[in-house]
């Protein structure tokens, strides 16, 4: 029997704030009612289930928090919902119960990746102990509101990235940011930096692929007075002027192989030399770095350092395009049209349903950089409070122009999203026509059409050492 709570742990009352909320799964009624009523209780918001294949349902629609879930189930047991809700969110904290629990249970869901696993019956004492340890471990929910406001979302795979993002933030580790062009990379660089330690140090920001090979090295290296033609006077650099805090390297796939290695040493020794000067000096930066291609690839075809890719590559988050994330489309677009309105002291306007309706079916190969010019061009030009489809229609038109064809952004968009899933399966074409949604064959003449091999995509000791069945993304 569960025993009773005693001194239930109370959430702060706190105005405006929603309280956690906790995905509770079990197929025995009278639990899923006693530890709800618990739960409630001690004021966390709480959706329960009694099927697997029920919670599964629930996760992007009651976005929870935290779940706690029963092992043995007879619809799905624990083992494949923990499966199924890393796939959902990689870091989302689990809890699992047990009343029939041994030992190799344990072990084999701790190598899942489980946050917690009890035998039934739970000391509630010892259950709220742990629902507190793993919110703090992955971030306090309040604190996912202040972490980026500048980045507009509802979508589950925006939430997940911020709050990947926000528990990387608080390390002092190099963090990669890949994605499409347009996809917001800098304002999370600027998200990160603003959680870390560093948060009180300066944020730096330079695009590796806007610059000459030599004032790039300038700029970032710094150079002394009389180095090289035009050099008056003496320049710091990016590294010694963001000493202690940030520098975020935009496009670093762009940055030529020679300064790759000059890059690579300063990381190693935590030096960087100027041009023209023979003295070292040492500096301590945060690296953020991020670029549109895919740098994995240049690795493999030697456009860029394999040992520059794994010190810039520690933690690799990726930024959704925005056609991965539709249903963000209509607050970005109201967020666009207020910052538009107030900028030029215009008369309030809206799209007409029609147009939004065909905004969200598009494809954005511009991303949230093409959907806000597309926005700011309609507001200025429509003449009714209500813009039509038609005008819509137009600024695309010219916005598509001016990038490319709808044929060329859909196979660019196919091409990086195959590589990516690709990566994420280490090159197993099962695994990645599942992420996918597809089958097998249809996956694998996507990657002829392409011309993409998977084997490319192993790991070196893939062949050697066989994963155990089962295994999934592990929560850290």
């Amino acid at each position: 029997m569960l025993k009773k709570p005693t001194n239930l742990h109370k959430l702060p009352s706190e105005e405006g704030v929603a309280s956690l909320r906790i995905l509770l799964v079990d197929d025995d009624t009278f639990i899923l009612t006693m530890i709800s009523a618990w739960l409630e209780e001690a004021g966390y918001e709480v959706k329960t289930s009694e099927t697997g294949t029920h919670a599964v349902y629930e996760l992007p629609h009651f976005k929870p928090h935290l779940v706690i879930t029963d092992l043995r189930m007879e619809d799905m047991d624990g083992i494949t919902l923990l499966k199924e809700i890393q796939k959902y969110n990689p870091v989302l904290p689990v809890i699992m119960l047990s009343g029939k629990a041994q030992i190799s249970d344990a072990i084999r869901a701790a190598h899942q990746g489980i946050f917690e696993f009890f035998t039934k019956p739970i000391e509630p004492a010892k259950l709220f102990d742990c629902i507190q340890s793993a919110i703090n471990q992955v971030g306090n929910y309040r604190e996912e509101i202040e972490f980026a406001p500048e980045i507009i979302h509802r979508s589950s795979v925006m939430a997940n990235l911020l709050k990947q993002a926000q528990r990387v933030a608080k390390t002092h580790s190099s963090v990669f940011i890949g994605g499409a062009t347009g996809t917001g990379k800098e304002l999370l660089a600027r998200a990160i930096h603003r959680a870390s330690p560093r948060c009180d140090k300066i944020f730096l920001a330079i695009n590796c692929g806007a610059l000459s090979e030599q004032l790039l090295e300038s700029e970032l290296f710094g150079h002394e007075k009389g180095a090289f033609t035009g050099a008056v006077r003496k320049n710091l650099g990016l590294f010694q002027a963001a000493h202690s805090g940030t520098l975020f390297l935009d496009e670093v796939g762009d940055m030529p192989l020679t300064l790759q290695v000059k890059l690579l040493r300063v990381l190693q020794e935590g030096k960087v030399k100027p041009v023209g000067s023979v003295d070292h000096v040492k500096v301590d930066v945060r690296i953020i770095s991020a670029t549109h291609q895919d740098l994995a690839l240049a690795v493999k075809r030697g456009e860029f350092r394999e040992d520059l890719f794994y010190r810039l590559n520690v933690i690799p988050l990726y930024m959704p395009a925005l056609a991965e994330r539709r249903e963000d489309i209509p607050l970005l677009v109201n967020h666009f049209l207020a910052l538009q309105t107030q900028r030029e002291d215009l008369a309030s306007v809206r799209f007409s349903p029609e147009a939004l309706e065909y905004m969200m079916s598009v494809s954005w190969p511009g991303n949230v950089r093409q959907l806000q010019n597309v926005v700011e061009q309609c507001t200025v030009l429509s003449v009714s409070p209500v813009i039509p489809l038609s005008l819509v229609k137009q600024a695309l038109q010219e916005s598509e122009t001016r990038l490319r064809t709808l044929e060329e952004a859909r196979n660019e968009f196919d091409y990086h999203y195959l590589h990516w899933v690709l990566r994420l399966a280490e090159g197993d074409v099962n695994h990645a026509a599942r992420i996918a949604g597809c089958e097998v064959g249809e996956f694998e003449r996507l990657l002829a059409s392409y011309e993409i091999n998977p084997i490319d995509f192993r790991n070196p000791q893939q062949e050697e050492n066989t994963a155990p069945e089962g295994s999934g993304i592990h929560l850290h």
